[in-house]
């Protein structure tokens, strides 16, 4: 009976002509797109110098801004009022201030003085240029002492050379951190929320009642309808791993074993909880917008943009009962770490969870009726 179910379904889905593109063009267009749009590395940062010293050091440092890939100088101003007149209306995201007396003070061994003020309506651009900004005048101040060594004060304290090492991820490349947490909520749609649309339309179309009068058992139906989905994950899966090799060249540190072996404990996980959400619902309208409530909760909780740790107390409290959390440190362990199994037990241990409970869940609450 079970065989003749999920050759049932997979004839339904493939007969349907959407389907079966959104499965291939739906992972792709993710991992062409996401990746990029998602990027938090600001670039492109407005900056307006006043330049109140006029020296060749306060020329050459608003020359280092400028060659600079992370800043667009609009604006060199004559006083710090105009300058500020450039942030308020929106021209100019900083404004770094170059005291008088900036080369004097340099070439004299002191404390030389400038001032970054950073439009913060947008924090982000607003905190990280300010960083990149004070990495920049540091590196210039470095320079400068270099090429001089010229005091004695420095030359009696001792130099220390800052050098930074991206332990995992060398090149601070945020699209490597970003299309292993994108494959988790690929696969949470397509093997999650994909068949409880599946089950919910066929409820207002009346086909499901044709199996609902046969003596097909609760957890016969159910694994009709899941176990299609489970192989077209697995097929889904092997397409976003093999695109991200070839459009990005990323490969997973760890073992392919370790991210299959994961991907058969989550999609059985994630299609309990569609099975739930097709059980409580009675219209595909109301199934939609249950699922945009949860997706959007899971997704912003889940560690995809912001990490776990930086969370309030209770709103990672709240990620213990999110299975993409698990799903999310896995994926990005094994690509970034190359962890093993046996490394990601408690992991595992959790989606096994989700998986048993979801799914007992949805063959329990699951009602036959005719």
């Amino acid at each position: 009976m079970l065989k003749f179910l999920i050759e049932k379904e997979f004839k339904q889905t493939f007969r349907n002509s959407f389907i079966p593109k959104l499965i291939l063009v739906f992972p792709i267009m993710v991992l062409l797109v996401f990746p990029w749009a998602t990027n938090q590395e600001i670039k492109n940062i407005c900056v307006t110098v006043v330049d109140r010293d006029h020296s060749a050091f306060s020329r050459r440092l608003t020359e280092k801004i400028n060659a600079s890939t992370y800043f667009n100088l609009v604006s060199v101003a004559s006083s710090y009022d105009t300058g500020m007149k450039a942030v308020e209306d929106g021209a100019a995201d900083l404004l770094l201030d170059i005291a008088p007396g900036f080369e004097k003070e340099l070439i004299n061994g002191r404390e030389a003085q400038v001032m970054i003020s950073a439009n913060a309506v947008n924090i982000m651009k607003g905190g990280l240029g300010s960083g990149y900004m004070s990495a920049i005048i540091q590196d210039f101040a470095d320079d400068i002492r270099n090429e001089n060594a010229l005091v004695a004060a420095f030359a009696s304290l001792p130099v220390i050379k800052v050098i930074p090492y991206g332990k995992f991820n060398l090149f601070f490349d945020y699209k490597v951190f970003m299309i292993p947490a994108l494959m988790v909520i690929l696969m949470t749609l397509l093997c999650g929320f994909l068949p409880a649309l599946n089950i919910v339309s066929e409820k207002e179309t009346g086909t499901i009642e044709q199996i609902n009068v046969t003596p097909v058992k609760k957890f016969q139906f159910i694994l009709g309808k899941l176990i299609p989905y489970w192989i077209i994950g697995l097929f889904v899966f092997s397409l976003i791993v093999g695109l991200a090799v070839l459009i990005y060249g990323l490969v997973p540190k760890g073992s392919l074993l370790t991210l299959y072996f994961s991907a058969l404990i989550y999609i059985p996980a994630v299609s309990g909880m569609g099975l739930l959400v097709s059980n409580y619902s009675s219209t595909l309208q109301q199934a939609m917008f249950v699922i945009f409530f949860f997706l959007l909760i899971l997704m912003l909780i889940s560690g995809l943009f912001t990490p776990i740790a930086s969370m309030p107390r209770w709103a990672q409290a709240i990620t213990i009962v999110n299975p993409l959390r698990y799903f999310m440190e896995v994926m990005r362990a094994v690509y970034l770490k190359g962890s093993s199994i046996s490394d990601l037990v408690p992991q595992f241990f959790s989606l096994g969870a989700f998986a048993l409970v979801l799914n007992c869940w949805a063959v329990v609450s699951y009602r036959k009726s005719s």
